[in-house]
Parts: structure tokens; sequence; C-alpha cells
């Protein structure tokens, strides 16, 4: 059983060591929402991936924090429930909101992977002790920063490498990587910059040997995939298009595509990332782990959630070094020869460092029964 006892709502921001380019615009720091649920003498962590802005999906972080001291956290504290999927259940009458709602389900799963003293990878039924990374670059001032920045993380050992593109910037970057490094895995995210006109220079990726083009068209427009893919040979990947297993069925059902980014946050949280895991699986298509700048709580979910048989992919879950000169953390997190460790301790692993964040939160409240 899982009693929740109090929990608190953190938020801290964190400065990039990049400047991280996408078609949705520039990046040069975090703002990372952290909840904390405690109970049985333990606590579980979880961290919210909505932005300031609804630019990836609707969320944002003023909407999910009101939704989570207001209405989410009143309906489970001081209250006790059988796994985490029963609290989740008890927020199930509220609509959308999958990030908001995923950072009490996870903070739940970390926090009940703690009561019973294994890893959270585990509870979830993964198996593996390492797991295969890529990185994903920003939008380069040119094709020969293109090359060095791909080459620099080449020689780190990481085994993919997703170039973001945008209109007008695409085959040129890609041509660019290609000619340098003949053998990667390489791949492309659009970020839904791509509309069925654009289809000639989406055709024209056919020639670079990707391994998939990511999320080109709209974040809602699963026709339009399927339509695209009939058109070129890479497979597409969908991301911000599949927020549920319901979402996966009908989109690889209907071939828009053949591969999915696995955002547990952006599907609700462990549970129902499971279950979009399996139904890829049961349509042979494989799974990989998308990240959305995570510090460390959020980057050690993903690696347990990547521990699962599915993903078979290299996913975004790279070193924590790459973004921060201090994580919040005080375990580190880092890559070697392309594979990520998975945290050993119980739950996630990792624990944050109270100190440092007390030292930069912008919001620390806590919310008892």
């Amino acid at each position: 059983m899982l009693k929740i006892e109090s929990a608190e709502v953190i938020i801290v921001r964190l400065p990039l060591k990049f400047r991280f380019e996408t078609s949705f615009g520039v990046q040069t720091e975090k703002v990372v929402p952290l909840l904390v649920l405690h109970g049985h003498g333990l606590e579980g962590v979880a961290e919210g991936t909505m932005e300031a802005a609804p630019m990836y999906r609707e969320e944002t972080i003023t909407g999910a924090l009101h939704l989570l001291k207001a209405v989410f956290l009143p309906r489970i504290l001081g209250k006790t429930f059988a796994n985490p999927e029963a609290l989740y259940d008890a927020l199930g009458d509220f609509r959308g909101n999958k990030m908001a709602r995923a950072m009490v389900e996870m903070a739940a799963w970390d926090l009940w992977a703690r009561t019973l003293e294994v890893p959270l990878g585990q509870l979830l039924g993964g198996r593996k002790e390492k797991v295969e990374v890529g990185v994903s670059l920003g939008i380069q001032s040119d094709e020969q920063a293109t090359v060095d920045i791909v080459r620099r993380h080449v020689e780190q050992g990481y085994r993919r490498i997703k170039l973001k593109i945008k209109p007008g910037w695409d085959i040129q970057p890609v041509r660019a990587a290609r000619e340098a490094f003949p053998d990667i895995k390489l791949t492309v995210d659009a970020n839904s910059a791509y509309t069925l006109a654009d289809t000639g220079r989406l055709r024209a990726l056919d020639e670079y040997d990707l391994v998939y083009i990511e999320q080109p068209l709209a974040w809602d427009d699963l026709p339009d995939h399927a339509e695209l893919q009939k058109r070129i040979r890479t497979p597409l990947c969908l991301d911000e298009s599949v927020t549920s297993a319901q979402d996966a069925r009908k989109a690889l059902a209907m071939h828009a595509g053949g591969v999915i980014n696995l955002k547990v946050s952006r599907v609700g949280g462990h549970a129902e990332a499971r279950r979009v895991h399996d139904i890829a699986a049961s349509f042979g298509a494989p799974v990989w782990c998308g990240g959305m700048l995570e510090s460390g709580i959020g980057r050690a979910h993903n690696i347990h959630l990547s521990t699962l048989p599915n993903f078979k992919l290299p996913g975004d879950t790279s070193s924590a070094s790459r973004y921060w000169e201090q994580d919040i953390i005080n375990e580190p997190l880092e890559a070697a020869d392309g594979l990520m460790p998975v945290p050993s301790g119980p739950g996630t692993g990792v624990s944050l460092n109270r100190e440092f964040i007390a030292r930069i939160a912008e919001l620390h409240e806590e919310q008892h029964a």
C-alpha cells in the first residue's frame, strides 16, 4: 500500500551550457518544476516537462502548478492507494493535462519502488543494466559548425546523432553530416515544422540513409503523416502525435509512422508509457526514449523506463554534464561509449541535492492533507 502524507512543489531555473535552437526557437535555460511526495518515511520525486509557453504541447508551467496545488494534490494527500496506477485513477475524471498528471504518477512510482526497495526499472519490467544513448543537436550556424559538433559527439561515443531541422535548414546539414560520417546512425527532428506541401523536400532526405524523420508534420495530424509515409522511404517517427496507447495503436494501424519517440510525461506517466511500449511491440515498431532537457530527476526516470525490451533504438538520455554546470541531484548520470548505466538504488536511484536547491529555488511550497 502507498500512503501519501505530504507534498512539496519546487521550481528551479538552470542555465544551459549551450544555445539550443529548434524550429520552435532558441533555448538558453530550463525552468524545472519538481514534485516531491512524502510517505512511509521516504520521498518520491518527479519532474514536469511542460514549458512556460505551450510550444511543444498545450500545457504550461503556470497551468500545471495551479492544477497540482488546487486540484490534483488535494485528491491524493492523506489517502492510501494500492499502487501508483490506483493513485493515477483518482485523477482519472480530469481531461488532458497529462504532463501535470504525470508528475503525480511518476513521483508515486518512485516512492512505491523505494518502499519496496527495488529499482524503478525493475518494477516496471525492465532488465537492462545499461541503455544505449544518442544525442540531440540543435540547429547550428552553418554546415561546418554542424559537422564540427557532430564530430565531437561521435568521438564521445554516442550511438545515434539527431539533428534538429526546419524549413530552409534541412538538406544542407544532413548532407554535410552524412558526407563527413557515412556510417553513423543519423536522424532528424522537425518538431512539426512542415506540411504535405513540403513532401519534395522531405523526400530528398531519403538519399541520406536516415534511421527516421521525427515528427515532420503537425502534432495533431495523423492522417497527413500516413499520407507522407506513403510518399517517402524513410520511416517516420511520431513524437507529439502520440499521447496514449490508443494514439499509438491508431497511428501504427494507419501506417502514420514506424517508430515512436516515447516520452513518459507526454503520455501521462509510467503506466501509460508501458502500455504504449507494449502496443508498439505488438506492431513490430521500436520505441526510444525522448528528452525534454530534463534535470537529473527526469533523466533518471527516463533511464529506468528505457530498460524495457522494446526500447531498441538509442534514446536522448545523454550525459547530464552536457547540459548543466551543476545538476540538482547528488549522483552523476554520465554515459560512456554510448551507454548510460542505470542507477542501481531503490526507486530512481537518485536524490535531490537539497543544499543546492535551497540556494536556487524560485518556489518551494509544502502541502499537507
